[in-house]
């Protein structure tokens, strides 16, 4: 597979990470003010996954003669067993796109098992070209972010890389019994997923001193209980389980820089003393921000 990406316009970031088996992680950023346009050869036996974590962005085929958009938090797969699929990325302003490409091969050795729950796995889908939009879950973001961010040494990095991207198409294509996202009345609503993502941004903005549900509530003009229910069912977890691990991931990020100090990193994401913010960070990745920083610098 070719490796190498095409930009033509200055001020954006490209980036590929590429595993013996031939995984791929593409991370495609623009910065900039000016829309920016990246393009890739990719072949007909590969799957391709994309994940807009944000603005938008446009994947454009067949020499522009049609297009498939992509929103920010959502995902978009494409497959077509029949002709090469090459990447032709239109990326506005201030948009960042994760791309996950796999071998079809390999990826049908991930679920051989779980061929009939995902129906292009079927031996009589095999063939055929498969597209697909769907939602980013908070905890797939957290697995793309830990993809992109991740600064390992040469000899372990793509071992990590890999297990990153088996547990991203795990939970890409978890679906609990107990969601039935057809019948879920915030997805069809759209008035309700505009307010439910208000209420994301509101409290991804102002993480450090976020406000109460109550307060969140009424300043999306939503009732509590909607705001509970319609959260959970749209993005997978509380409110406030979202928003602690939207915060450690950050802290993660910030300490992994080495330009912070724990107390600093504490206070950025909202926690008044060192240790209560150590406490948090090691409930959710089981070592210390001392120890994690040193993990990452040895």
């Amino acid at each position: 597979m070719n490796s190498e990406i095409e930009k033509n316009n200055a001020g954006g970031l490209s980036s590929e990470w590429v595993t013996p088996e031939g995984f791929s992680v593409l991370k495609f950023s623009n910065d900039s003010e000016k829309l920016q346009w990246f393009k890739r050869a990719i072949a007909s036996n590969m799957i391709q996954f994309h994940f807009c974590l944000k603005g938008t962005a446009q994947f454009v085929f067949n020499e522009g003669n049609y297009q498939f958009p992509i929103g920010e938090d959502h995902s978009l797969l494409l497959y077509n067993p029949q002709r090469d699929l090459p990447l032709h990325l239109a990326l506005p302003a201030q948009s960042w796109i994760i791309s996950v490409i796999l071998p079809i091969k390999k990826f049908h050795e991930f679920f051989s098992s779980e061929a009939n729950y995902i129906s292009f796995l079927n031996e009589e889908n095999r063939e055929r070209k498969y597209y697909k939009d769907a939602p980013i879950t908070p905890s797939m973001t957290i697995v793309l972010n830990q993809l992109i961010n991740t600064r390992l040494h040469d000899s372990v990095q793509s071992l990590y890389i890999k297990a990153k991207i088996y547990e991203l198409m795990s939970l890409y294509f978890h679906r609990p019994a107990h969601v039935d996202i057809e019948q879920c009345p915030f997805l069809a609503d759209e008035a309700n997923l505009t307010k439910l993502k208000k209420a994301k941004e509101i409290i991804i903005q102002r993480m450090a001193e976020p406000p109460t549900l109550q307060e969140l509530a009424d300043e999306i003009e939503l009732s509590i209980n909607k705001l509970k229910e319609g959260f959970k069912q749209v993005y997978g977890d509380s409110v406030f389980s979202f928003l602690f691990d939207y915060k450690m991931e950050v802290a993660r990020n910030m300490l992994a820089t080495g330009n912070y100090a724990v107390g600093d990193v504490g206070l950025k994401v909202g926690y008044s003393t060192a240790s209560h913010f150590i406490a948090a960070f090691k409930k959710k990745f089981g070592t210390t921000p001392k120890k994690f920083v040193m993990s990452i610098t040895s």
